[in-house]
């Protein structure tokens, strides 16, 4: 239903820009969220998307270096990511729920679909 892609090794100050691939129909419309998991840590929040993409949210970590963006005509919610540094490495998930609030704080325990995560791992 939902496909992560993208990750990869990278040096700090460096970008990659993953890829969510939607499937299921139904999801098509929904608010979607990027998550990640840092090793040894929470889930946390990194960035959600209203379904026209009008609306944007950033966790403060990321404001100003991540850009979360969709196609809904590709059935696809983007992450770009620049100025990485390693307190960015992490497993990057995407998300999509029927609630705007849902994707966009927390740690997304309420969040009703998950993709497969994908490594993002930043060297100094």
């Amino acid at each position: 239903q939902l496909q992560a892609s993208g990750g990869g090794m990278v040096q700090a100050g460096g970008s990659l820009r993953l890829s969510c691939a939607v499937s299921r129909s139904t999801l098509r419309n929904y608010p979607m969220g990027w998550f990640r998991q840092p090793p040894g840590k929470e889930r946390e929040f990194v960035a959600a998307i209203s379904w026209s993409g009008g609306i944007t949210y950033y966790a403060d970590s990321v404001k100003g270096r991540f850009t979360i963006s969709r196609d809904n005509a590709k059935n696809r919610v983007y992450l770009q990511m620049d100025s990485l540094g390693p307190e960015d490495t992490a497993v990057y998930y995407c998300a999509a729920d029927g609630s705007l609030d849902a994707v966009r704080t927390g740690t997304g325990d309420g969040v009703d679909y998950w993709g497969k995560g994908t490594q993002v791992t930043v060297s100094s």
